[in-house]
């Protein structure tokens, strides 16, 4: 792209939900891709399509629930690899799982997953993403008719797939996400995953042996029901994308549904949670 950008790097706190509000506010605007960080996210505006107030009405940077600050550069011709490269190291879960970018070198890993870290979060950095992919290692999905649900990258419906699972939908409310995933799934060869752009609304009348939902405290409470009706006797739910002092009020919504809860991973506050029906 030979086009002048205008670069805006924020950092956010808390990281997870304030990255994705804020991105969706952004994604109103002029702004077309972002990077995720550390700390937060960058967001890149075609210099032409630019003003001083371009951030007046984004909303959560007036919210006092998040701490939100940013600076912003003039950048010519953005390399997007080289940006996606400053920000994306590659990913090991457990020596078992390596996530890497087209443009780090494979490795022997068991799982080798491609992921092209453009605007979709998921890509194994977030301890939500990595615990998930732990509880899909220790899990036998030969043959299991699996949900990804919130699919992000698609990361954890590709990795079920390496494992043999199939049927696999994914499903994400986001258009980038939605992109995204059909791309990840192409790059890495997956011949079973369907990805479906929408919400909960998208599951009636669908089965399930394996739900994955990595996506936020409320709307897994607000779809818990529809989750659960989906599962097959016998299927597994796992749920992640929440703080460890969320487990009670997640674990009550599972078991007064029938399910009984299996195990947990915990990582830095965040935590990923195992029902079976």
């Amino acid at each position: 792209m030979s086009n002048i950008y205008i670069g805006y790097h924020f950092t956010i706190a808390p990281l997870e939900l304030g990255s994705e509000i804020l991105i969706a506010e952004l994604g109103e605007k002029a702004f077309e891709s972002f990077i995720e960080t550390e700390t937060g996210v960058s967001a890149f505006v075609q210099k032409d399509l630019w003003s001083e107030d371009i951030l007046e009405d984004i909303q959560i940077l007036e919210n006092p629930e998040f701490k939100i600050d940013y600076t912003f550069e003039e950048i010519e011709q953005v390399n997007w690899n080289e940006e996606w490269e400053k920000n994306f190291e590659p990913i090991d879960v457990d020596g078992k799982c390596h996530v890497r970018a087209p443009f780090h070198e494979k490795t022997n890993a068991e799982y080798d997953i491609v992921i092209e870290p453009k605007m979709s979060f998921g890509t194994g950095h977030h301890e939500t993403t990595h615990m998930m992919i732990q509880h899909l290692l220790e899990t036998d999905l030969v043959g299991k008719k699996t949900l990804d649900m919130g699919c992000g990258t698609a990361i954890l419906a590709i990795l079920a797939e390496m494992k043999g699972a199939q049927p696999i939908d994914a499903i994400d409310i986001d258009n980038w996400c939605y992109l995204n995933s059909i791309e990840n799934a192409e790059r890495n060869n997956c011949k079973h995953i369907s990805v479906y752009e929408g919400d909960a609304s998208l599951l009636d009348g669908k089965k399930y042996d394996v739900i994955i939902a990595n996506i936020n405290r409320n709307i897994l409470l607000n779809d818990m029901q529809q989750y659960v009706a989906c599962l097959n006797e016998n299927g597994i739910l796992f749920l992640s994308g929440f703080y460890t002092e969320d487990i009670p009020v997640i674990s009550e919504s599972c078991t007064s549904k029938g399910l009984t809860y299996v195990k947990q991973f915990e990582r830095n506050n965040w935590v990923a949670l195992k029902f079976v029906k």
